[in-house]
């Protein structure tokens, strides 16, 4: 049975993401410019080992949006980080965010976002971070519209 944790504008629903949701998520992370590049089919077992790591993990939440035909239109992933900083705060980082095109312009992606800072503010978070593809200045300013500040230079290293 899908666990709801939250209810939406126009009978969406946040639900946990069940393993039967992969291949959508997977879609849905293959359906922009860099994403395509990157991102394999969604039955490609890797995916299905990542998501048993992060549903067996406590400090993770990946859920997907439900619109009113339980179709997957919407997915994002919490972390939930403990450290000493900023006087041993909980920190929840956002992933994966992703809307469905044929819902982008809609609302939900702002939705999801305040339901995602509410929750991690309702588990003990002190702060939320983000990092953004800089081939993607939509995103920066959609999140400076949350009120999300670019206050760190963000850096990787792939392994």
């Amino acid at each position: 049975m899908t666990t709801i944790v939250g209810e939406l504008t126009g009978g969406r629903r946040v639900a946990r993401a069940e393993a039967q949701h992969v291949p959508a998520i997977v879609g849905l992370l293959a359906d922009d410019h860099l994403g395509s590049g990157r991102e394999r089919a969604g039955d490609d077992p890797a995916y299905a080992s990542a998501f048993e790591r992060i549903d067996a993990d406590p400090h993770q939440l990946l859920v997907v949006v439900l619109d009113p035909d339980d179709e997957v239109v919407g997915t994002l992933q919490l972390s939930f980080i403990a450290g000493l900083s900023r006087g041993g705060a909980l920190r929840s980082q956002i992933e994966s965010v992703r809307v469905a095109s044929s819902q982008r312009g809609s609302g939900l992606g702002t939705t999801l976002f305040e339901w995602a800072i509410e929750y991690s503010r309702s588990h003990g978070a002190a702060l939320v971070q983000l990092t953004t593809d800089k081939s993607r200045p939509e995103a920066k300013a959609f999140y400076e519209r949350l009120g999300f500040v670019a206050s760190h230079e963000g850096m990787k290293l792939a392994l």
